[in-house]
């Protein structure tokens, strides 16, 4: 069982400081490193720098999307960073949110499920190396093929999803799901999905590398590290698109998502956020409290049939020393 860490961007002045993170976590011993994209730096440039910057350790992104980034260009960047990476590249994808499709990239959020899908086909069709000719609902491509040699063995793609018709996608097509917000009956219950899935595409599961991402905050001050876990776990369910929180009330907490909705859209309180969250379901969700607390709650994931890896991610606003004590937290782990 391998461990990953998800790094925070927003943290960074610079991308020698992101680098310096990545080297860190690969000396502790982390199998690879990821980060989100939203409205900061581009990942691709980004992890073009860490990925020279280090040596053994994976890199992924977290997560590119088909409304932000065209089919062909997402191909050529997985290409790519496998050159810069010797191989060491994930392609993360994903179908983002109606935020920010809609509101940074200027697009709409239509047919979500099926632009991904057909993003996947492109993408499998630059990696065949021939002529991509490519007819489908979305996109309609043709007539010119990447003019570089392909390797024999391309960069996986990893797919967050976290509905059943969505899973189920990842299931017949992609390389890799990362989940996240699920408690461990949650993940077990959608595994179900990622394995009709595979039987659909007539593969193995086992062939789908499965990482959920786990928020994660250690701190010997157990109530600091909760109340940052919870403010963060609060916002991703309440304010973050609409699929967080749909996602947790079907895992039975549709109460819980409501009180903590009505907090954000009535006067964006998110103290009153926080304060809904239960701490059970705090700890079905996150791993938060103690160095020992969290390296049992993130055990509990570990455990779960199916599972392959456990991607660590910071909870937003930490300190440095947070994020040190949180990865030295891991270390035993690893």
């Amino acid at each position: 069982m391998s461990y990953e860490l998800v790094l925070s961007t927003d943290d960074h002045d610079s991308l020698d400081s992101l680098a310096a993170r990545a080297r860190h976590a690969e000396q502790l011993g982390f199998e690879r490193v990821s980060a989100g994209e939203t409205t900061g730096w581009d990942m691709v440039s980004a992890f073009t720098v860490v990925g020279e910057r280090t040596e053994e350790i994976g890199v992924s992104t977290d997560v590119l999307s088909p409304y932000g980034r065209a089919p062909i260009v997402l191909a050529q960047t997985a290409l790519t960073m496998h050159d810069t990476t010797d191989g060491r590249f994930r392609l993360g994808l994903g179908t983002s949110s109606p935020a920010i499709a809609e509101g940074w990239h200027g697009g709409d959020f239509d047919r979500p499920l099926r632009r991904l899908r057909e993003c996947l086909d492109i993408i499998r069709e630059v990696y065949e190396g021939g002529s991509v000719e490519y007819e489908g609902e979305c996109y309609d491509v043709g007539g010119l093929r990447y003019s570089r040699p392909v390797p024999e063995e391309p960069p996986a793609i990893d797919v967050a999803a976290l509905g059943p018709k969505a899973t189920e996608l990842v299931g017949r097509f992609a390389d890799g799901w990362v989940p996240q917000l699920f408690t461990a009956d949650g993940l077990r219950d959608r595994l179900a999905d990622l394995e009709r899935g595979a039987d659909l595409g007539g593969r193995a599961v086992e062939d789908v590398r499965v990482t959920p991402l786990v928020r994660t905050v250690a701190s010997e001050d157990r109530e600091q590290a909760r109340a940052s876990a919870r403010s963060a776990v609060a916002f991703l369910i309440g304010a973050y698109g609409p699929f967080y929180g749909d996602s947790v009330a079907k895992q039975g907490y549709p109460d819980v998502v409501d009180e903590i909705r009505e907090a954000w859209e009535s006067d964006r309180d998110t103290d009153a956020m926080a304060a809904a969250l239960p701490d059970e379901l705090l700890d079905s969700l996150a791993a938060a409290g103690t160095p020992r607390e969290v390296r049992e709650r993130l055990s509990t994931f570990r455990d779960i049939d199916g599972v392959d890896a456990v991607r660590v991610g910071f909870a937003s606003g930490l300190d440095d020393d947070t994020k040190e004590a949180t990865m030295a937290a891991v270390e035993p782990l690893l």
